[in-house]
């Protein structure tokens, strides 16, 4: 299948209400008095300040998201090792007598964390494999009685290409001379689809702000969390431009990934005063606030 197809299907599928009968009532339908909520899904991190920039966002976006009486209350879970988990809240939600949670995963792409296992924390799928590996990490599955819809990811719309360009016209002091090293988590599984992200947001440089060399680097799990892809990456763009300038397609800064590893890769190229490096992330970002706010109204219109 084209490589667009499937990024279309897989958002498709993402919209699809799930019905989730726990405890075999019947979920009231829109419109005839069921109470909604949002759940705003993020990784986790040991960094309190990676948190604070995702609970930021709920805070930035409840007054809108609420403001027609549609939806009653606005929370976030984190994926893993911090509260409050996805288990936590949900359950929480059942207890207060919601018919239904819109479960908005602020996540870059399509990834074992958003097809695998956020589906299976929600009882939505029941993989022997991902539910092993969910316990051995201690994250608590739960399947919760209201109805669950979950929505696209981030890539689902513009927000990211308009995220990079304004970063990369910041960092860059002249772009006709510069080159762009991209620098993202990266999966295993689905690595077609973050090559697929990586390389939508290089030809939008190219295009939007007059890249002519753009190069990426995985920092997560697929490269055992090293600044080598990294420094790599930069040596290949300092090869053929002037400068490098270095942007982390991230969510949010973790001094884990843009100080020890994207950080230590800069420090580590001999021609460190050619690298431009602002340490920064996705977030803060007005257009992803309004995106959540839009995705969380066309959820509730029917789909996007």
């Amino acid at each position: 299948m084209n490589r667009r197809l499937l990024k279309r299907a897989l958002a498709a599928l993402m919209l699809v209400p799930l019905l989730l009968s726990g405890c075999g009532e019947p979920v009231p339908e829109e419109g005839q008095g069921a109470k909604v909520g949002v759940l705003l899904v993020n990784h986790g991190s040991h960094s309190k300040n990676w948190r604070d920039m995702l609970v930021d966002v709920e805070h930035s976006v409840r007054d809108r998201i609420m403001a027609d009486g549609r939806i009653a209350e606005v929370r976030t879970a984190f994926m893993e090792y911090n509260e409050p988990s996805i288990s936590t809240q949900m359950r929480a939600f059942d207890e207060a007598g919601f018919d239904e949670v819109i479960v908005v995963p602020l996540f870059l792409t399509v990834s074992s964390h958003s097809l695998d296992d956020i589906p299976t924390i929600l009882g939505m799928k029941a993989d022997p494999k991902v539910m092993a590996k969910l316990a051995e990490e201690e994250i608590e599955l739960y399947r919760p009685r209201a109805r669950v819809t979950l929505t696209p990811m981030l890539d689902f719309s513009s927000l990211l290409k308009k995220n990079l360009l304004r970063r990369t016209q910041t960092l860059a002091e002249d772009t006709t001379d510069t080159g762009v090293v991209l620098v993202a988590y990266g999966d295993a599984r689905y690595n077609q689809q973050w090559e697929t992200l990586v390389g939508d947001i290089g030809r939008y440089l190219k295009l939007k702000a007059g890249i002519d060399t753009v190069a990426y680097a995985w920092c997560g799990h697929l490269v055992d969390y090293s600044p080598e892809p990294t420094l790599r990456a930069i040596e290949q763009v300092l090869e053929l431009e002037d400068r490098a300038a270095v942007l982390p397609v991230l969510v949010a800064v973790d001094p884990a990934f843009q100080e020890d590893i994207i950080g230590e890769a800069v420090a580590q190229s001999p021609e460190g005063s050619r690298v431009r490096y602002a340490g920064d992330a996705i977030l803060p970002d007005a257009g992803l606030n309004d995106w959540v706010v839009e995705i969380v109204r066309q959820t509730l219109d029917g789909g996007a």
